[in-house]
């Protein structure tokens, strides 16, 4: 018994490790006073009026989001198109194409971020908005893949093949019956990728042109410069963000599951 108390006293003394620094930083965004100091004075909303009226923050909002957006639709379409193909057809090379749409997870991302820049080099292209939005596609496409098949798995080849019985063709049967069966999942993949994309700082620091900033990359320049008050109200509409969305698609997902049994 006395092994199992040191257990969880171990995990308790874990995750507060971990989630304490947040707790402070969500705590210290409500701060009035300029300086993070205990006990706090107040509440005030101060830091959140001064990131809206803050141009740099409210741009860096803006690629994000639209970099988001924009990662979540490519690699959701793709990875739609690939699971298809890898789950319900066989053809030569399967196996190494399944290897290199899965390569990006194992790959440590500094690895694949160096790797991309030299390659862009290499062929002598400028840093641009496409080519960052290029390198977010390759990251988040096999997390949209793995979830997406894992949902295609799941749904029986006998559907399918009903509807061509009564006449469907193959573009038809997709999108009356393979579609709507997939929609938990591609909405889920689809909320991942935007998550991913939105929180990623390591490829971007590697891929943004000069004169763009996503809201990671510009934390960290802010760091860089002082530590600002407006970081921690930042910060915790980064922690709101990245936690409120997986947790709304996951209970998004799951209903639109119930109801389709």
């Amino acid at each position: 018994m006395k092994g199992w108390h040191l257990i969880r006293l171990y995990t308790i003394l874990f995750y507060l490790f971990m989630f304490l620094p947040i707790a402070v930083v969500v705590l210290l965004s409500f701060n009035p006073s300029e300086f993070g100091t205990f006990p706090m004075t107040g509440v005030s909303f101060r830091w959140f009026v001064a990131l809206w009226n803050n141009d740099a923050i409210v741009r860096a909002f803006r690629v994000s989001i639209l970099l988001g957006a924009m990662t979540a639709v490519i690699s959701t379409t793709f990875g739609v198109m690939a699971s298809l193909a890898l789950v319900r057809y066989d053809f030569p090379g399967k196996g190494l194409l399944t290897t290199l749409l899965i390569a990006p997870i194992l790959i440590p991302e500094v690895v694949l971020a160096v790797a991309l820049l030299l390659f862009l080099r290499w062929l002598d292209m400028p840093k641009s908005l496409p080519l960052l939005l290029f390198g977010h596609v390759i990251f988040t496409l096999p997390f949209v893949l793995l979830v997406v098949q894992a949902r295609l798995v799941g749904i029986r080849r006998d559907y399918e093949e009903a509807a061509m019985s009564l006449g469907a063709g193959p573009i038809e049967t997709f999108f009356k019956i393979t579609f709507p069966l997939l929609m938990p999942a591609i909405f889920a993949g689809m909320l991942f990728a935007f998550t991913i994309s939105f929180d990623d700082i390591t490829g971007t620091m590697f891929w943004k042109p000069g004169g763009v900033e996503t809201v990671p990359t510009q934390i960290y320049a802010m760091l860089r410069n002082s530590i600002s008050p407006e970081i921690n109200a930042l910060g915790t509409v980064m922690i709101v963000l990245t936690v409120a969305l997986p947790l709304l698609g996951m209970a998004i997902a799951r209903q639109m599951s119930a109801n389709r049994k």
